[in-house]
C-alpha cells in the first residue's frame, strides 16, 4: 500500500487535495483516507457506542447498511494504516500528521516554519496543483506492508485454487537472548538490491512442484522489542511441500539479502554479522 501524508495549517485546502487524489489514485486502485481529528471525539457520549465505549468497551464495532466503523482505545496512525492495509487498500492518504516520518506533500508556510521530515512536495495554499504529477509521486513511495496485505496478495493468485494451505513466518524483535537483553534493533539495506535478491529467492522457490507462491517483506528502521521483523508467506498444494518451503525460504532470506543490524541493549550497542533477524 502507497501511503502519503497532506499536511498544512487550516483552510489551506488539506481537504480539498485530499479529495481529488482519491478521485485520481481511485482510477488505480482502492484508496483508504486516515483523518487526524485531535481535537474532537467521533463518538460522542450521547451515543448509544458512545456509552458503550464509556462503560469500559476496550472496542467498538458499529453497523449501519453501509458503513462499518471500529473504534478503539489507544489509537495511533500505525494502527489505521495498519487496518487500511489488512483491508486490501492499494493506497492511504492521511490529512494532517505533521510530526510523522511519512512521506508528505505540505501546502501553505507549513513547510517552511515547522521542522517536518520526509517532505516530497511544496504546494501554495488552495492551489490547483497538477493532479498527474502528484500521482506519480505517490507511486514512487515506498510500500507499507503487514502481515494480512501479503496474504491478500497470496489469496489473489489466480492459481490459488491449485493451494490446500498457506504458511507464514512473522520474526519479530526478541527481547532476551542468553544473558543480553535487547530493547531495539535497527536495519539497513541496500533497497534495490536487497528487493531484487528477495524477489530472486520468492520467483525460484515458486518453481518448486507444488508452491503457488511465496511472497516476503523485510522491514528496515528502529523496530522495538516484540515489533515485527520480517514476513514470509507461502502458499502450497498440499502440507509437506509448504513447510519445506518456507523454511529454506527463511533461510535464502538469511544468507542472501543483503541486510544488516543493529543491536541496542542494556550494556549498549552494536552492529551485528548476521544479515537478519530470525
Amino acid at each position: 500500500m502507497k501511503v502519503i501524508c497532506v499536511a498544512g495549517y487550516k483552510k489551506t485546502g488539506k481537504t480539498t487535495l485530499v479529495t481529488r487524489l482519491v478521485e485520481a489514485l481511485s482510477e488505480k486502485g482502492s484508496v483508504g483516507t486516515v483523518k487526524l481529528m485531535f481535537h474532537h471525539r467521533f463518538n460522542p457520549g450521547n451515543t448509544d457506542t458512545g456509552k458503550h465505549f464509556d462503560a469500559g468497551a476496550q472496542g467498538v464495532v458499529a453497523i449501519t447498511e453501509d458503513e462499518l466503523v471500529t473504534i478503539k482505545r489507544d489509537p495511533t496512525l500505525d494502527d489505521a494504516l495498519d487496518s487500511l492495509a489488512d483491508m486490501g487498500m492499494d493506497f492511504a492518504i492521511v490529512e494532517g500528521a505533521k510530526s510523522s516520518s511519512l512521506p508528505k506533500i505540505v501546502l501553505g508556510e507549513a513547510a517552511e516554519k515547522e521542522d517536518m521530515s520526509n517532505v516530497v512536495a511544496r504546494l501554495p495554499e488552495k492551489s490547483d496543483p497538477d493532479i498527474g504529477e502528484l500521482v506519480d509521486l505517490v507511486l514512487q513511495q515506498d510500500d507499507w506492508v503487514t502481515l494480512e496485505s501479503l496474504i491478500r496478495k497470496v489469496k489473489s493468485n489466480p492459481d490459488i485454487k491449485f493451494s490446500g494451505g498457506i504458511a507464514t513466518f512473522t520474526g519479530i524483535v526478541r527481547q532476551v537472548t542468553g544473558e543480553t537483553q535487547t530493547t531495539a534493533l535497527e536495519f539497513e539495506k541496500y533497497a534495490d538490491v536487497a528487493e531484487k535478491a528477495m524477489d530472486k529467492i520468492c520467483t525460484e522457490m515458486k518453481q518448486r512442484e507444488g508452491i503457488i507462491d511465496v511472497v516476503m517483506h523485510h522491514r528496515t528502521g528502529l523496530i522495538k522489542v516484540g515489533e515485527d521483523i520480517v514476513y514470509i508467506v507461502v502458499a502450497a498444494g498440499h502440507r509437506k511441500e509448504l513447510f519445506i518451503a518456507l523454511i529454506d525460504s527463511l533461510e535464502r532470506l538469511k544468507e542472501e539479502v543483503p541486510i544488516w543490524k543493529k543491536e541496542f541493549t542494556i550494556d549498549g550497542d552494536f552492529w551485528v554479522h548476521d544479515k537478519t533477524e530470525e
